[in-house]
């Protein structure tokens, strides 16, 4: 969306703490033989003690309040009562929601206690190019060379990005134009990011798959930070 009132950049900072907010608390509140499922119910009561709805069970019927991706998943990660938690498990919780008609998207992904399994860099360098990435956007700026920008980030750390896996905008619905910002420099895209519009900003980074296999549970569902530029 392209905020042009003051009523609206307030609608988006409040839906936008709601997510931050209930991010923070599952990271938190994660344990090692807590199943998915029992930490996205934890999830489910925060955003309902905010009086928010979960934005993929609204737009997809999710089966869950909060999407929970654990070791090679990338993404979407259905709870589940038979998905437990374990010491090093490479953990990625997306949050979004929807608030008084305004909509979020948050996610971020860390590691269950002792990083046994030696993933702390790929989570370091992802929280760092999407930083940096933050910085890069402005009004004006073309949506390809910022994918460019991370690819080269993520292969200078020696990471390689997904690209089937995009950001898109935001704000009055979960997906809105611009619909793809890819992690890479994608020539056919030649729109530009557009003065006050809120995009999610999505540094889907690996360390040896370049594409995501949606799998058949998790195909119906498929059409982590947003920014105002």
């Amino acid at each position: 969306m392209s905020i042009t009132k003051e009523s609206e950049l307030h609608g988006m900072q409040q839906v936008s703490d709601v997510v931050a907010c209930t991010l923070r608390a599952m990271r938190s509140h994660a344990r090692p033989g807590m199943s998915t499922k029992e930490l996205d119910d934890f999830g489910a009561r925060m955003l309902k003690g905010f009086g928010a709805n979960s934005a993929p069970f609204k737009t997809y019927k999710f089966p869950g309040w909060t999407c929970i991706s654990v070791g090679n998943e990338f993404c979407h990660g259905i709870p589940s009562k038979t998905r437990i938690l374990k010491e090093g498990d490479l953990i990625n919780i997306d949050v979004s929601a929807e608030l008084n008609g305004f909509w979020s998207d948050n996610g971020a992904s860390f590691i269950l206690g002792r990083d046994k399994n030696g993933h702390q860099k790929l989570v370091n360098a992802s929280r760092e190019i999407l930083q940096k990435t933050i910085d890069n956007i402005h009004s004006g700026v073309r949506i390809s060379d910022i994918g460019h920008f991370i690819e080269t980030e993520a292969k200078r750390r020696g990471f390689r990005v997904i690209k089937n896996l995009t950001g898109h905008g935001i704000g009055r619905s979960l997906h809105e134009a611009p619909s793809e910002i890819a992690n890479f420099r994608d020539r056919f895209n030649l729109a530009r990011f557009k003065k006050n519009s809120v995009v999610a900003i999505e540094t889907f980074i690996s360390t040896h798959s370049s594409f995501a296999v949606v799998l058949p549970s998790l195909i119906r569902y498929h059409s982590k930070v947003e920014i105002l530029v």
